[in-house]
């Protein structure tokens, strides 16, 4: 990527040390750090415009409203939503997930006998709502299996779909553990033609893949700003128009009301019945500072420079004795491995120590670690802003590492 040196200085916490080394920051899948774009959003809102916002009748709420929405409009751009009122603001995608879960369940869209179909792959925010769901309506969960190499087992896929009684289906884009891209264009079609409703975890996606809504053809879809160089505390929940109209609200309150009586409540149009309360209203304008950051770039640009960086940490660890990596060899985002003998916190300690942050554990898929047998990996993941020396650091810190451990 020709401008990396003015990216990388676009992110002030890079020039920090640990303890007397650089950072070199590789656990981007859990959060990525924040550009100054995005930190200027923020200070302008809390600095010039900070007030509630709608049905305030002064300036700054009539210019914190316009912000705020004009926000909603940035997003809907960027997924190619049909419309800014298909774009639901929530905490992350655990919250987006949740909110459809719970909607759905009050909706009497699905009953007992029915199938809910996730697959082996889930992040627990994309597991367990969907347990809560089975639990108050009679429903079944099913889990389709993945291979050895972490793709999905497409046959079993399509042999639950031609059972019948599938009625949602809800699976990740990539996975956060192994780095998996799961062909969820096609999944999508085959779950659709089967009368089900599709929602997409686009959580470790957002930061690395262009995302056209319409094109995907799914009913829901979720991710978080925090992975995609915004803060913590905002996320995204879309929905095509019709059903989002059709689902009852999951949350009472504000904003999320047309009238209020003792008697009776009639729920305002989307999105904002499913907005209760006040929002995280600078969340959501930075986060249109983090979506015009990335635009600005390209995605595309930024998953091949990502592809490269990726490829050649598999590499540069390929040597290590002992090393083994999980997932396919098309993996986006996260190189998640092991080394024979050493557990992954100890491995992930001493990295820390050279400055290396990555993660360690089974990152929110138990059930995926338990189906390889083994408690967690150490998962490097990478951003825009990491480099070639960020590879050769991570290649170092894990050969020094493993032979301090032995």
């Amino acid at each position: 990527m020709n401008d990396l040196a003015s990216i990388r200085s676009a992110f002030p916490i890079l020039d920090r040390k640990v303890g007397a080394n650089r950072l070199v920051y590789l656990d981007n899948a859990a959060t990525t750090q924040k550009p100054l774009k995005v930190l200027e959003a923020s200070r302008h809102y809390y600095e010039s415009l900070n007030a509630n916002i709608h049905r305030g009748t002064h300036h700054l709420a009539r210019a914190a409203t316009d912000a705020f929405e004009a926000a909603r409009g940035t997003v809907a751009r960027h997924l190619n939503a049909t419309s800014p009122e298909e774009i639901i603001f929530t905490s992350g995608t655990t919250a987006g997930i949740n909110l459809a879960a719970s909607s759905l369940a009050l909706s009497g869209r699905i009953t007992e006998g029915d199938v809910v179909l996730i697959s082996a792959l889930e992040h627990h925010s994309n597991i367990v709502p969907w347990q809560m769901l089975c639990q108050r309506t009679g429903a079944q969960l099913k889990v389709i299996p993945c291979h050895d190499d972490g793709t999905l087992d497409q046959s079993r896929f399509h042999q639950w779909l031609a059972e019948g009684r599938v009625r949602v289906m809800a699976i990740t884009w990539i996975s956060n553990a192994f780095g998996t891209v799961n062909p969820v264009g096609q999944m999508t079609q085959a779950a659709r033609d089967a009368g089900a409703l599709v929602l997409i975890d686009a959580a470790q996606a957002a930061p690395h893949i262009g995302i056209d809504v319409v094109g995907l053809g799914a009913d829901l879809l979720v991710f978080s700003g925090h992975k995609l160089y915004a803060p913590t505390g905002i996320g995204v929940l879309w929905g095509r128009r019709d059903l989002l109209e059709s689902l009852p609200p999951w949350q009472g309150g504000g904003e999320m009301i047309r009238e209020v009586t003792f008697e009776h409540t009639t729920y305002n149009d989307p999105p904002f019945k499913f907005e209760a309360g006040t929002p995280n209203i600078e969340g959501a304008i930075a986060l249109a500072a983090a979506v015009d950051f990335v635009n600005d770039i390209g995605l595309d640009a930024i998953h091949a420079h990502e592809s490269l960086l990726m490829r050649a940490a598999e590499s540069a660890l390929t040597d290590i004795d002992g090393i083994r990596f999980f997932g396919p060899a098309d993996r986006s985002g996260s190189l998640s491995f092991l080394v024979d003998g050493i557990h992954p916190y100890d491995l992930g300690t001493l990295m820390d120590q050279r400055g290396v942050a990555v993660r360690t554990g089974h990152h929110c898929c138990q059930p995926l670690m338990a189906r390889f047998g083994i408690s967690g990996t150490v998962r490097a993941s990478f951003a825009v802003y990491n480099d070639t020396s960020d590879v050769e650091a991570i290649a170092d810190a894990v050969a020094r590492s493993v032979k301090m451990l032995r």
